[in-house]
């Protein structure tokens, strides 16, 4: 009798998990348009931040329709590449390649004046985690046009502050050229940037190492670009 509650007690365990597995692999089956649609809202919104124009999760489709008017895929030699969309490209995939084999995303918007700002996206590592973004350009491709950045685990109150419009904001008309050829990138100065330097921005108090990730973040995905912005420039 025993044995026989013992089998009958392994039969119907293995029936229960098999019976959830299934559940759950059919719940996520029905799940998974919802999320990829959550994906791609979210990541329109991020570049519409990125060239300043306000968005939510009910209007970001049709503003992202609006406001980038095109989108393309370079190499690091500034050519384009035929045959993949912007939009489907996936940095942190990329970033594990070679980086002469990378390809690297354009978006264009244009703005209610008719000017250009041209939005790349950005990925590198915090304190905690992955921290990520995108960093707009005007036509000069040199003076940054607007920026947003996000983070997977930052301390809040500390790096997590990379998310939020005061530390943003100051990136607004910084250079990323130090002369025409010159790339030096965006600095974050620990104890602050001293005002007259173009290629800097103040660090976050007690985020040292968020910050620094940062800088890391746009100097070595930025100089990616070098190329296209130097052929590119208006």
């Amino acid at each position: 009798m025993k044995n026989f509650s013992n089998t009958y007690i392994f039969i119907f365990s293995t029936v229960m998990v098999i019976i959830v597995a299934l559940l759950l692999s059919m719940a996520a089956m029905q799940l998974k348009p919802f999320q990829d649609k959550n994906i791609e809202v979210e990541k329109k919104q991020n570049i519409l931040t990125s060239i300043r124009i306000p968005s939510t999760t009910k209007n970001a489709v049709d503003l992202y329709a609006k406001y980038i008017t095109d989108s393309y895929v370079i190499n690091k030699k500034g050519e384009k590449q035929d045959g993949v969309t912007a939009f489907d490209v996936e940095l942190k995939i990329e970033l594990e390649k070679p980086a002469s084999q990378r390809l690297l995303p354009v978006f264009v918007g244009t703005l209610d004046d008719q000017t250009n700002a041209y939005s790349l996206p950005v990925r590198g590592k915090g304190l905690w985690g992955p921290i990520w973004g995108y960093v707009s350009l005007k036509p000069d491709m040199n003076t940054i046009y607007g920026v947003t950045f996000d983070h997977q685990g930052e301390t809040p109150g500390l790096g997590a502050e990379i998310s939020l419009s005061w530390f943003q904001q100051p990136f607004a008309d910084k250079t990323i050229f130090k002369d025409s050829t010159d790339f030096v990138s965006i600095k974050i100065v620990k104890g602050g940037a001293p005002k007259d330097d173009p290629h800097a921005v103040d660090a976050i108090s007690g985020g040292t190492i968020t910050s620094k990730g940062l800088e890391a973040m746009l100097d070595s995905c930025l100089i990616q670009y070098k190329t296209y912005f130097i052929q590119n420039r208006h």
